[in-house]
C-alpha cells in the first residue's frame, strides 16, 4: 500500500484497516465482493489514507448490534492494536447505533464507505457549487447519524470523516442542522436557476451537447483535454474532477459542439450524493448525445458498465443517443483485448493519445448529430415552425417559394423521432392545403 500523503492535526496519517462483510444478499447484488473491497483501498488511499491491512467476514445477515460477529470484533480490535491502526473503515454503510457500538468498543474512528466516497468529494470541490453539493450530502448523511459519530466529532480536523461542513455544524442539533440543509438546499436553486438560463441560452442558440459519462478513473477528463485543449485537472485517481467543465468541440465539418465532463460514477454511490449533485447530472439529460467512456483494461469493465447504465437510469437518461467509448486500448491486452466488441456505429475502440482514434471519434460524433438529410415545406409565416428547425437540426439549404419555406435540414434520428414529426406534419398538410 502507498503511504498516504493526508496528515491529521498530530502530523501523522490516519492507518485504517479495511472491513468488508459478505452475505447472501450482497452476493446476489450488482456489486463483486471482491472487487468492492480492491476500490475501497482505491478510495482510501485517494483519500490520503494509510492502508494497513484487509478483514473479510462471511455471515448469513448483518449484526444489528455491531455488524459484524462479536468475535469478528475482538480480532479487529487486536489487529488494531497490533498495527496500530487509529480507523476502521467498511465498506458497508452502517447505522449510527451501530458506529457508536463499534466506536466504543475499538476505541477507533469508525468510517463507512459512504462517508468515505463523501470525504473525497469534499477534499476535490473546488467551486461554489461544488462545495454547496457536497455539505448539502453529508449534513443529509449525518443526520440521522448524529449520535453514532461521538469521536469523528471530537477529533477536530482529524484526518477522514471531519471534512467538509466541520465540527461546529456537525455538534449543533438537529433543528439547526435542517435549518442549515434548507439554507444550502436555498444557494443550491439559486445555482440550479444561473445553470439553467445557460442551458437555454445554449439551446436557443442551436448549439448541440454532447456529455461525457464514465466510471470514475476511466479518462473522461483525458478526453476532453485532448479533444479541445481544455485546461482541465487530468490525475490517475478516484473523482480527480467533481464539477462539470464544458468546452466547444469542432468537428470534420467545421461545425462545433459543446463537449460536457462529467462527475465519474462508482457501485453504491451514495444516494445523497446523487441527489445532491443531480443538478449537475442533469447536463446529461440535456445532451443531444453521450459518450460513455470505458477503461477498457479494467478487469471489472462489465461491471463497471452496468453501473454507469444503472445510475443514466435513474437520471432518467437512458435513451439519449450514446456511443461506447472502450478507451485505454493502448493498456489493454490478452484476454481482455479479445473479449471487445468491434468497432462500429455506437462503438468505437480507442486511446485517448491517439490522434487518428480522436479524428475518428470527431467523425462519430459528427455522423450521430447529422444524420439523415430531410426536406421540409412549411408556411413561410410560422416563424416558430421555421426556429425549431433551425433549433433541432443543421439547415445546409433553403428557398422561397411564395408562401413557402422549404428547408433541407441534417437531423439524427433521435431528434426527427422527437421533433422532426412535427415539421414533418405540417409539410404533408401545407402540401395538401397548397393542393
Amino acid at each position: 500500500m502507498r503511504q498516504s500523503t493526508y496528515e491529521t492535526e498530530a502530523g501523522i496519517p490516519d492507518r485504517a484497516i479495511l472491513v468488508s462483510l459478505v452475505t447472501p444478499a450482497i452476493k446476489r447484488g450488482s456489486a463483486d465482493p471482491e472487487h468492492s473491497l480492491q476500490e475501497l483501498v482505491s478510495l482510501a488511499e485517494t483519500a490520503g489514507v494509510e492502508v494497513l491491512t484487509a478483514i473479510t467476514q462471511n455471515r448469513e445477515t448483518p449484526d444489528t448490534r455491531w455488524f459484524i460477529g462479536k468475535g469478528k470484533v475482538e480480532e479487529l480490535r487486536a489487529v488494531a492494536d497490533e498495527l496500530g491502526a487509529t480507523t476502521a473503515i467498511f465498506d458497508q454503510e452502517l447505522s449510527g447505533a451501530q458506529v457508536r457500538n463499534l466506536e466504543q468498543e475499538l476505541d477507533l474512528k469508525i468510517i463507512d464507505r459512504t462517508q468515505l466516497i463523501l470525504d473525497i468529494f469534499a477534499q476535490r470541490a473546488k467551486t461554489r457549487e461544488g462545495i454547496i453539493q457536497v455539505e448539502l450530502a453529508q449534513l443529509s448523511y449525518l443526520l440521522p447519524r448524529l449520535s453514532g459519530h461521538g469521536k469523528n466529532l471530537s477529533r477536530l480536523g482529524g484526518g477522514i470523516g471531519t471534512r467538509g461542513p466541520g465540527e461546529s455544524k456537525l455538534e449543533m442539533d438537529r433543528r439547526h442542522i435542517r435549518d442549515r440543509i434548507a439554507d444550502l438546499k436555498r444557494q443550491l436553486a439559486e445555482v440550479v436557476q444561473h445553470r439553467n438560463l445557460h442551458r437555454e441560452r445554449r439551446r436557443k442558440s442551436g448549439a448541440l451537447q454532447v456529455a461525457l459519462v464514465g466510471y470514475t478513473n476511466a479518462g473522461k477528463s483525458t478526453l476532453l483535454r485532448e479533444l479541445t485543449d481544455a485546461d482541465v485537472y487530468v490525475e490517475n485517481q478516484l473523482f480527480a474532477t467533481l464539477d462539470p467543465t464544458s468546452r466547444a468541440l469542432e468537428l470534420p465539418s467545421g461545425k462545433e459542439v459543446v463537449l460536457t465532463d462529467t462527475v465519474g460514477f462508482i457501485q453504491n454511490l451514495p444516494h445523497d450524493l446523487i441527489a445532491a449533485f443531480r443538478a449537475t447530472l442533469e447536463e446529461v439529460n440535456e445532451a443531444d448525445l453521450v459518450l460513455h467512456v470505458v477503461d477498457s483494461s479494467s478487469p471489472m469493465r462489465d461491471e463497471q458498465m452496468a453501473v454507469v447504465d444503472q445510475i443514466l437510469g435513474e437520471l432518467g437518461a437512458s435513451g439519449t443517443p450514446q456511443i461506447i467509448l472502450y478507451n485505454k486500448m493502448d493498456l489493454c491486452e490478452g484476454e481482455q483485448a479479445q473479449l471487445l466488441p468491434h468497432s462500429g456505429e455506437d462503438t468505437l475502440l480507442m486511446s485517448a493519445f491517439n490522434p487518428e482514434d480522436l479524428e475518428r471519434l470527431r467523425q462519430a460524433i459528427q455522423n450521430k448529430l447529422t444524420g439523415d438529410t430531410r426536406t421540409f415545406a412549411l408556411p413561410a409565416d410560422r416563424g416558430d415552425l421555421i426556429a425549431l428547425a433551425y433549433r433541432i437540426g443543421e439547415v445546409v439549404a433553403q428557398e422561397l417559394d411564395g408562401g413557402t419555406m422549404r428547408l433541407k435540414i441534417e437531423l439524427n434520428k433521435h431528434d426527427y423521432e422527437v421533433h422532426g414529426y412535427k415539421l414533418q406534419a405540417y409539410t404533408q398538410q401545407h402540401q395538401s392545403e397548397a393542393h
